[in-house]
């Protein structure tokens, strides 16, 4: 449920955003990555069968900033730049993420080995 407590492993992750210049000599800003979900969508509805409605990565390009930085598709998004995300209308997520060159990220990955704690 939203707004619950999750006891998960995250990874910190930075990411640089890079500026590339298109076509039309347009200098644009690039993070390779989208993203699908968050409180205002419908889960059910989705392309992926997410467990809940946070905001999670549903593509990395290649060679992007994003791969570079190691997030992968299906990593969810817990916080951006100290932000919680975890109950984040999507628009308000792809704004948040627009707004800094540098994106201090925590993302919880379903694949993480378990912890050993020797």
């Amino acid at each position: 449920m939203p707004g619950e407590a999750i006891e998960c492993l995250s990874i910190a992750v930075e990411l640089h955003k890079q500026e590339v210049v298109d076509s039309m000599g347009q200098v644009t800003i690039r993070v390779g990555f989208k993203i699908g979900g968050g409180i205002d969508q419908d889960p059910s509805r989705a392309p992926y069968k997410y467990p809940d409605a946070g905001v999670y990565i549903t593509n990395v390009e290649p060679g992007s900033p994003a791969d570079v930085a190691g997030l992968r598709r299906h990593d969810k998004i817990l916080q951006v730049n100290g932000a919680d995300f975890t109950m984040m209308t999507h628009d308000r997520a792809v704004k948040f993420i627009k707004q800094s060159n540098v994106l201090h990220m925590l993302v919880a990955r379903a694949d993480l080995p378990p912890v050993s704690l020797h």
